[in-house]
């Protein structure tokens, strides 16, 4: 049996039952919700490893889920919507969706956007569970950033954003692929949105943002995390 632990969070009976039993025939363990309210008992009762979210819940739209989840979870987030307009994906991934399946899918397509978001949190999950850098560190397990042993409030999305710096110490990261990695997408919109968020990071660890310790700018480029 896989260790991972998946929720699936559906209303349709049939879907529901389609993702279920894909999952036990390969080994998954997971569990179900069929509206937003049993969702987040699930998600704060077991802490899945990743969460399969429908967007049209009875109760909750699937995106304020999505949102309220993301107010104190970074577990990946799959939607599988009818959904297809490019808007609609757009609304969910900035709310903090990881990924977006369109019903239709197969079942291969299904496992293999599952397979993707286990390796990461496989790979987070065996990484050393405390980060330093200088007076930097952050607790992986824990989710929280401390500098000078103080813990920063971040958002998840400046956790997000910081962790992913984290991992590549000392790496020139395009915006191209922060934004891909972080909203799955990569528009003009997505970009403008990264440069927002690494100014409010930085005002939190950087005691002089004009002469940045940590988050160095590559004008044009990218964002490199200096190892100090």
């Amino acid at each position: 049996m896989n260790k991972n632990l998946i929720l699936v969070v559906e209303d349709d009976n049939a879907v529901r039952n389609l993702i279920s039993t894909t999952l036990e025939t390969h080994n998954y363990k997971f569990l179900t919700a069929n509206n937003g309210e049993s969702a987040v008992l699930q998600v704060t009762s077991h802490n899945p490893d990743v969460i399969f979210l429908d967007l049209g819940l009875p109760d909750i739209d699937g995106v304020n889920l999505i949102k309220k989840i993301r107010l104190w979870s970074i577990t990946p987030i799959i939607v599988i919507s009818a959904r297809s307009e490019d808007s609609d994906k757009i609304e969910a991934l900035d709310a903090g969706a990881d990924d977006y399946l369109t019903k239709p899918f197969s079942v291969e397509e299904l496992l293999a956007r599952l397979r993707v978001a286990l390796r990461r949190v496989n790979y987070e999950k065996t990484e050393a569970p405390i980060f330093k850098n200088g007076e930097l560190s952050i607790d992986y397990n824990a989710g929280c950033v401390y500098l000078e042993e103080k813990e920063i409030h971040l958002t998840p999305m400046e956790y997000k954003l910081i962790s992913l710096l984290s991992y590549n110490v000392g790496r020139v990261l395009t915006h191209t692929y922060i934004t891909k990695l972080v909203w799955g997408t990569s528009f003009d919109s997505d970009i403008a949105s990264l440069r927002v968020f690494m100014a409010t990071l930085r005002k939190k660890i950087e005691k002089d943002t004009a002469e940045p310790k940590y988050i160095q700018t590559h004008v044009g480029i990218g964002y490199r995390m200096l190892k100090v």
